[in-house]
């Protein structure tokens, strides 16, 4: 049980790791559809606006702000990941602890 979970966990954190980086240079792949929607609906503004000649300028703020939200929900999986890793570690080592003090010898 826990080698197995502990490597796809990992394997969990690796690819959340990767979509943070991501998002921190500021590609759209990990986003989820709402923060997505948001991003078209900022770009979709600015660029009318922009053809008008008036300012982007809340338009460039809605993008950064879903950008930074998508980053703070990233950052929190990969916290409950490596939270539950460490669970899973402390569990496995217990079993064993437990299993070799029950033996004779």
């Amino acid at each position: 049980m826990g080698n197995s979970d502990i490597r796809r966990l990992d394997r969990e954190i690796q690819a959340t790791t990767k979509k943070l980086e991501a998002v921190r240079r500021g590609e759209w792949w990990p986003l989820n559809g709402s923060e997505r929607r948001a991003m078209a609906r900022a770009l979709a503004g600015g660029s009318y606006r922009a053809a008008k000649g008036r300012s982007t300028g809340r338009a460039e703020q809605q993008m950064d702000t879903t950008g930074s939200a998508a980053e703070m929900r990233l950052n929190a999986e990969l916290t409950a990941l490596h939270a539950e890793r460490q669970r899973l570690i402390t569990e496995a080592a217990r079993a064993k602890a437990a299993k070799k003090s029950s033996g004779w010898w």
